[in-house]
């Protein structure tokens, strides 16, 4: 769980969540879309990879990433019992 806040305690990874809720994306195209590096980029994705955010998947030449919703549900499970 502490790996998961972490994760989405950066403003650039929740924009990639973001992004990836809307389709799968391989690194570059995600790099596109912001104003850094492509090894920070890469670097974002591997924290969200070790939180278990995000999948990965060779295709072809590219990597191809994936938001995980279920580690989202599980967080939002884990959210609603601080209600009760």
């Amino acid at each position: 769980m502490n790996s998961l806040f972490k994760a989405l305690n950066d403003e650039t990874r929740r924009q990639i969540v973001e992004l990836l809720k809307e389709k799968d994306m391989n690194a570059g195209e995600i790099a596109e879309r912001f104003h850094i590096s492509k090894p920070s980029i890469s670097h974002h994705l591997d924290i969200l990879k070790q939180a278990d955010l995000v999948t990965s998947e060779k295709k072809g030449q590219f990597v191809e990433y994936s938001l995980n919703t279920t580690i989202l549900e599980d967080l939002l499970n884990w959210i609603l019992t601080l209600k009760k």
